[in-house]
């Protein structure tokens, strides 16, 4: 909220928002300031398709693009003739836009817009080194970092923002990102030494009471990993622990894991449905995602998680799948604003790398 803040008194725009991408590359309206007469965008998620891979990637290259006026002409760039290739605008800030985007623009009544890309660690590794490394560490700098989301402003008439101004936001948009990525270290640091200080005391049960000790004591598999039930099937018998499948379902389960994936040590999904196991619409809502891991060929452990019905306001339709452009189709920008509503179901919280691990 501070951050869309400043940037608007900063520029002066209508409306200023900071757009956050999701794991699934689509986008959500977390922050927002405007202008009292304007609509809304708080809390609308966006499909990826909006913002292709490839501005995604304009975007890691050039922070930075400044729409004055999206119903301007472009103006040519002409280039010597003797140039074998086209000059590339890809770090021009205020190069003319795409027809499709300028259309997309005029549909949401925008006319002029200033967007900025904050980015972040790609992951928690230490970026120092020594004076042999910098030149080596500047080259990867880029490849280190990814799209977190980015602060979208927008002005209902052709706005132009000078350069020292643009800078100004920069700079701020800097150390947004620095603080961002101190926070989601520290989150990620917190639940790792939880994990781990866990993973102690269960590897201490295990090898004082074999697998059965961390399902029948305190702390047990439950504390973790964040789940809605845990079951041990261990030498043909079981232990079940919250809201889990009944026996004869987990041995179904267990029976399609057998099947389908027997080379791996393990599978995890937030949905049963849309990882092909047949059997899940007889789960219902109480068992949506898993995390199986194998303690030998057939003795295996279950995590359990309860499906999230929520609701989720799309921006207009949530996907459309022949819009898009990343693999040379014809992109037809979105006619309509108007809030979708997607109730979610059948779907628990995704599974993060740090619990697998």
């Amino acid at each position: 909220d501070v951050l869309v803040r400043e940037v608007s008194e900063l520029t002066g725009y209508d409306q200023v928002m900071t757009y956050k991408f999701h794991e699934d590359e689509h986008g959500e309206v977390i922050a927002e300031c405007r202008r009292s007469d304007l609509e809304p965008y708080l809390g609308l998620h966006y499909p990826a398709t909006d913002i292709p891979q490839a501005s995604r990637f304009l975007f890691m290259k050039n922070k930075v693009r400044m729409i004055c006026d999206c119903s301007a002409p472009p103006v040519k760039v002409v280039q010597d003739k003797r140039l074998s290739q086209p000059i590339s605008l890809c770090g021009s800030t205020l190069r003319a836009p795409h027809g499709c985007h300028a259309q997309y623009m005029a549909n949401m009544g925008s006319i002029a817009s200033l967007v900025m890309a904050v980015t972040i660690n790609e992951d928690d590794e230490d970026e120092t080194g020594s004076d042999q490394q910098q030149q080596q560490q500047q080259q990867q700098q880029q490849k280190g970092r990814k799209l977190w989301g980015m602060v979208v402003c927008h002005h209902t008439c052709p706005r132009f923002v000078p350069f020292p101004l643009r800078y100004a936001c920069e700079f701020l948009l800097q150390v947004f990102g620095i603080q961002l990525n101190k926070e989601v270290e520290l989150a990620a640091q917190a639940k790792e030494k939880h994990i781990l200080r866990t993973q102690t005391l269960l590897c201490d049960m295990l090898l004082r009471d074999a697998p059965i000790g961390i399902f029948t004591k305190s702390p047990n598999v439950m504390d973790l990993v964040k789940c809605d039930g845990a079951a041990l099937y261990y030498r043909s018998q079981f232990w079940l622990l919250g809201t889990t499948p009944t026996k004869g379902q987990i041995k179904d389960i267990l029976a399609w894991l057998l099947e389908y994936h027997d080379g791996s040590t393990g599978l995890s999904t937030d949905s049963l449905t849309e990882a092909g196991y047949p059997g899940a619409p007889d789960l219902g809502d109480a068992v949506c995602g898993m995390a199986a891991i194998k303690i030998t060929s057939k003795d295996l452990i279950f995590w359990f998680r309860s499906h999230t019905a929520k609701e989720i306001k799309w921006g207009g339709a949530k996907h459309e799948p022949a819009d898009r452009d990343d693999e040379g189709r014809i992109m037809h920008p979105r006619s309509s604003f108007k809030a979708f509503l997607e109730v979610v179901k059948r779907r628990s919280l995704p599974w993060e790398d740090i619990e697998m691990d």
